[in-house]
C-alpha cells in the first residue's frame, strides 16, 4: 500500500486531528512494488497458451455493479479453482475482495450453465472443467461500503478499493479481475469497453481500440504477462482532468478527479514537477521506469465517498485519494510527503525484496521480516530527500525527526520489528503497523548515520540500497533470513549490534546516542506548532450533547490563541462566516490546519452566553516541546559528518 494513510471518519467527529499534524498519516503503502516473475507452477497448468480473455463492460452497469467476464481458454483437468484476491500486496490487512462479487456463473461451450461451488468468501470452484467456457459475474464498488463498513473495519484501504460511478470508475484491477489457481502466469488480455467522450489512463499500454459504429462506445484493449500485472496496473477511467511532463527520461501522467471541479492537474503539476525531479536528482542512476502514472481521486465527503485518505503504490504508479475540500497549498504539501514516498518504492521493494514478496500469494500470503526496510527506510528517503535537494530547511527537517520520534514512543516501543514485521496481519502487531512509518523511518535513519560514520562520510543508506539493487534487482529476491547478515557483511561491525538489538531485538534506541555523533542534540523549548495543537495535544473537543465544538485546556498551551485571549471552554461558533458543529467539524478544522501565516481570520467564540470575536492576522504559533538542534559546542568532525548526512 504504501506510505501514508491520511484518516478520519465522519462518525466519529475531529477523529482526524488525533494523529500527526491533525491528518493521521498512517502509511499503507507498499509491497504492490516488488514482485517479480515466479518460477512455481502447478500440476493443473493446463489450460491452452492463449490469453485468458477478460472484459469489463463500463457501458453495462447496473445497480452500481459492473459486469465482468472471462475466458480462460480450454482446460483438461476435472475441477478448477477461481478466487478474488484476499490480500493484495502493500496493504497488510485482509480486503475479501470476493465480498463485493454477485451473480457468479459459469457456461459451458453450448452456452449452457453450470453449476459452481462458493467455497469460501473469494473462492469458487468449478467442476467439469474440460467443458468450461467462460463466467461472468457483477462487481459492486468498494468506496460506497466505506460508510457502512468503517474505516479500518472490512473494507479495504481506499486507494485499494474501487469505484464505481458516472463520471469516475477507480479501477484497481484487483478488485474486478481474479485468476484461476493454476493460472497466475499466463497471459492476459483485458478489454475495457466504455463510453468514447471518457478520458482513461493506465500503467497498462493500451494495444488496441475500436469503437462503435455509432460512435458511443469505445473499446480499449490491454496485454498483461501475468496476473501480477494485472494488479500491478490500476486504471482510471471518466470525466478525467489529465498533465504530462518529464523527470528526466521517466514520462510522469498526473491524473486527477475532483468532481466538483476543485483542484485541476494543472494546479497540482508544478508542486509534483519540482517534488519528483528533486527525487530523481537525488536518487541517480538508480534505474526507474520509461512511464510512471499518478491518479489522484478527490473524496467530496458525501456518504458513499471514500473515507481512507493516502496513497498505494505499485511498481510504475501509484492511487492517491485524498480531501477535495483541501486547499491547494496543503494538497500540495500532503502530495508531496505522500507521492515521494510512494515513488521511493521503486527502491524497495521494486528492485530490493524478499521471496515473500517475489511470489506473493494472494490467498495465504507470507510476510517478510523486514518492512523497517519497505517502508521504514522508504519512509525516511522520503523525509532526508527533501533537506538533502533544498525543499525543506534543516530546522524543518529535525521536527520532522521529531515527530517520528514522539509517535514511536506512542506506539509499543519494546516489540521486535521483525517479528512485527512477519505477523503484521495479526494482534498484537496489526495495531503497531503505523510504527513502520515513525520507528521504521527512525531505524533507516540511524543505519544510515552508522553507515556515514564506518566511512567518513563517504556512504549512506542510498547508497547500500544501490549495492543490493545491483545484486539482485525486481527479478531476483533476496533470502529473508540472510539479508541482514549481508547488510552487516557490507557494510560495519556497528550494524551488527544496532540490528541485535534495536530491529531483532526489542531494546528501544537511544535517539542521542546516534544525534550525539553529528553534533546535534534535543532540548526542551517553543517549537512552531499549527493553529490546532498546544503541548502535544489537540485544543479543540466536542460536546456531543450540545452538538458544540470547545477548546480544551490545551489552547492555552497554544502562543497564538493564547495572545487572542481564547480560554478554555469557549464554544467556537463560527470561523471565516463558517457556523462549526458537529457535523462540519471536520471540514472545518481541516480548513484550520491548512491556515498559514499573514492570513486574516475572523473567529466568533461564545464565553458565558456572550460573543468574542476575534478578527486578526495570522502570526506564528508556538507551543513547548522537545526539539533537535545543533550543539553549540559541535566538533568539526561532528559537523562535517551531520553535513556528509543532510547533504551527501
Amino acid at each position: 500500500m504504501c506510505n501514508t494513510l491520511y484518516f478520519w471518519s465522519s462518525s466519529k467527529k475531529l477523529n482526524f486531528l488525533i494523529m500527526k499534524k491533525t491528518l493521521a498519516i498512517i502509511g499503507f503503502s507498499t509491497l504492490l512494488a516488488a514482485c517479480g516473475s515466479s518460477s512455481k507452477t502447478s500440476s493443473d497448468d493446463l489450460a491452452t497458451s492463449n490469453p485468458i480473455e477478460t472484459v469489463i463492460d463500463i457501458t453495462k452497469v447496473s445497480d452500481d455493479k459492473v459486469p465482468v467476464t472471462i475466458n480462460p481458454g480450454r482446460f483438461t483437468v476435472e475441477t478448477v479453482t477461481y478466487r478474488l484476491p484476499k490480500v493484495v500486496q502493500g496493504t497488510y490487512s485482509i480486503s475479501d475482495f470476493g465480498k463485493y462479487i454477485d451473480t457468479f456463473l459459469a457456461f459451458d461451450y453450448s452456452g449452457n450453465p453450470m453449476p459452481t461451488n462458493k467455497v469460501d468468501t473469494n473462492t469458487w470452484t468449478i467442476a467439469n472443467a474440460e467443458q468450461l467456457d467462460y463466467v461472468t459475474y457483477l462487481v459492486n464498488d468498494t468506496f460506497d461500503q466505506e460508510e457502512v463498513g468503517g474505516i479500518g473495519g472490512d473494507v479495504p484501504f481506499s486507494p485499494a478499493g474501487t469505484n464505481i460511478e458516472p463520471n469516475n470508475y477507480v479501477l484497481n484491477l484487483h478488485g474486478f479481475i481474479g485468476y484461476f489457481e493454476s493460472l497466475k502466469n499466463s497471459q492476459y488480455k483485458l478489454d475495457v469497453i466504455a463510453p468514447t467522450d471518457f478520458v482513461r489512463t493506465s500503467a497498462l499500454q493500451i494495444a488496441d481500440t475500436k469503437t462503435s459504429a455509432d460512435g458511443n462506445v469505445t473499446t480499449s484493449s490491454y496485454f498483461a504477462p501475468r496476473y501480477f500485472d494485472i494488479t500491478d496496473n490500476p486504471m482510471m477511467y471518466g470525466k478525467l482532468d489529465v498533465e504530462e511532463f518529464q523527470v528526466g527520461d521517466i514520462k510522469i501522467v498526473l491524473s486527477v478527479y475532483s468532481p466538483n471541479g476543485i483542484h485541476t492537474a494543472a494546479g497540482m503539476k508544478e508542486a509534483m514537477q519540482k517534488m519528483m525531479l528533486a527525487q530523481k536528482t537525488y536518487l541517480g542512476d538508480i534505474n526507474s521506469t520509461p512511464r510512471y502514472d499518478i491518479y489522484v481521486y478527490l473524496s467530496d465527503g458525501k456518504a458513499d465517498s471514500p473515507k481512507g485518505f493516502g496513497a498505494l503504490e505499485h511498481h510504475t504508479s501509484t492511487v492517491v485519494v485524498m480531501p477535495e475540500s483541501m486547499p491547494q497549498s496543503a494538497l500540495d504539501k500532503s502530495m508531496i510527503d505522500i507521492v515521494s514516498h510512494e515513488f521511493f518504492h521503486i527502491v524497495t521493494p521494486l528492485s530490493v525484496h524478499s521471496e515473500d514478496i517475489h511470489y506473493f500469494d494472494y490467498y495465504e500470503p507470507t510476510f517478510s521480516k523486514h518492512l523497517w526496510m519497505y517502508e521504514g527506510v522508504t519512509e525516511y528517503f522520503a523525509t532526508l530527500f527533501q533537506v538533502d535537494q533544498g525543499l525543506v530547511s534543516e530546522d524543518d527537517f529535525y521536527k520532522k525527526i521529531m515527530d517520528k520520534i514522539g509517535a514511536a514512543k506512542g506506539m509499543n516501543d519494546a516489540m521486535s520489528f521483525t517479528i512485527m514485521s512477519e505477523n503484521v496481519l495479526d494482534e498484537p502487531y496489526s495495531n503497531q503497523y503505523y510504527n513502520v512509518y515513525q520507528k521504521g523511518a527512525l531505524i533507516g535513519m540511524c543505519l544510515d548515520i552508522l553507515i556515514r560514520e564506518g566511512s567518513d562520510g563517504k556512504r549512506g543508506i542510498l547508497s547500500l540500497m544501490k549495492e543490493l539493487s545491483m545484486k539482485y534487482g525486481k527479478n531476483k529476491p533476496f533470502d529473508d533470513d540472510k539479508i541482514i547478515d549481508e547488510i552487516v557483511a557490507m557494510t560495519y561491525p556497528t550494524l551488527r549490534t544496532f540490528f541485535d538489538n534495536h530491529v531483532i531485538g526489542d531494546v528501544p534506541i537511544d535517539y542521542n546516542v546516534f544525534f550525539e555523533k553529528v553534533g546535534l542534540e534535543i532540548g526542551e523549548g517553543q517549537v512552531k506548532t499549527n493553529y490546532i495543537q498546544g503541548n502535544g495535544a489537540l485544543i479543540v473537543s466536542a460536546n456531543q450533547g450540545e452538538g458544540t465544538i470547545f477548546f480544551t485546556e490545551n489552547v492555552l498551551g497554544n502562543s497564538f490563541w493564547k495572545e487572542q485571549g481564547a480560554m478554555p471552554n469557549d464554544v467556537i461558533k463560527s470561523i471565516d462566516g463558517t457556523p462549526v458543529s458537529l457535523q462540519n467539524a471536520n471540514k472545518v478544522f481541516q480548513d484550520v490546519f491548512g491556515w498559514k501565516e499573514g492570513q486574516d481570520i475572523n473567529v466568533v467564540l461564545s464565553r458565558d452566553g456572550k460573543d468574542i470575536i476575534i478578527k486578526t492576522t495570522l502570526t506564528p504559533t508556538y507551543t513547548k516541546g522537545n526539539s533537535l538542534h545543533a550543539k553549540a559546542n559541535a566538533t568539526d568532525a561532528q559537523k562535517e559528518l551531520r553535513n556528509a548526512w543532510l547533504k551527501g
